[in-house]
Order: C-alpha cells, then structure tokens, then sequence
C-alpha cells in the first residue's frame, strides 16, 4: 500500500536538480540581476547550501533550514517548532521540501528583496 501511494502522489518527493536544469530554472524566473545578484551567486549559494536538493534540511537548535534556498524558520516560514517565528513569507516550512520550487523561488527573492542581496544566508 505505502508503495501505491508513493506512486499516486507525484511531486511529493524531493529532487537534486541538475546544475544547468536549475541555471535554467533561475534565469527564467528572473534571477539574473535580481537584487544586484547574478545567476551565478545563486547557484554557488543552492551548491553549498543544499547541494541541489529540494530536501534538505538542517536543524540549527532553535530554528531550522529548509530546502534548496534553505530557508530559516525564524523568520521567512513556520514549522510549528519555532518560538517566535515571523514567517515573513506566509507559507509552512515544509512546502520547501519537494520538487515544486515555485514557493522556494517566491520566498527567496522576498528574502533578497528585504536584505539588498544574498547577505541573509
């Protein structure tokens, strides 16, 4: 049964994204010149945050990273553990943990918007 269901629920799983495939990604969604930042500094930021992969996760004691941005929740989302969470990005911290980046992408340029640039990771 755990085997169906894992089958009949596409997209619920987390993916390590190809470096020209996520290059693509990010150009698309206008993160070339975004906020003074390069397509480039967004990529070096995913490779030794997340290596790439849509499920990563660190727990930092107090708060904890999620995703392939590995946003914190302090601040940008909620996972219900956090005391004090601002959740700035309106969204459950565990939406960053699947193939589906499109709410990565829409919190991560908030992030970079209210910080000038990438000085918040």
């Amino acid at each position: 049964l755990l085997v169906f269901l894992g089958l009949a629920l596409p997209g619920t799983q987390g993916k390590t994204f190809p470096r020209c495939e996520l290059v693509r990604i990010l150009r698309q969604n206008g993160f070339e010149g975004f906020e003074g930042t390069t397509v480039a500094d967004w990529m070096c930021l995913v490779k030794y945050e997340s290596s790439y992969n849509t499920e990563a996760y660190n727990d930092n004691g107090p708060s904890r990273d999620y995703g392939i941005f590995q946003i914190n929740s302090k601040y940008w989302c909620n996972d219900g553990k956090t005391a004090g969470s601002k959740n700035a990005c309106h969204i459950s911290c565990s939406k960053f943990l699947n193939d589906n980046i499109e709410d990565d992408i829409q919190c991560a340029k908030k992030i970079a918007r209210e910080a000038h640039g990438l000085t918040p990771w």
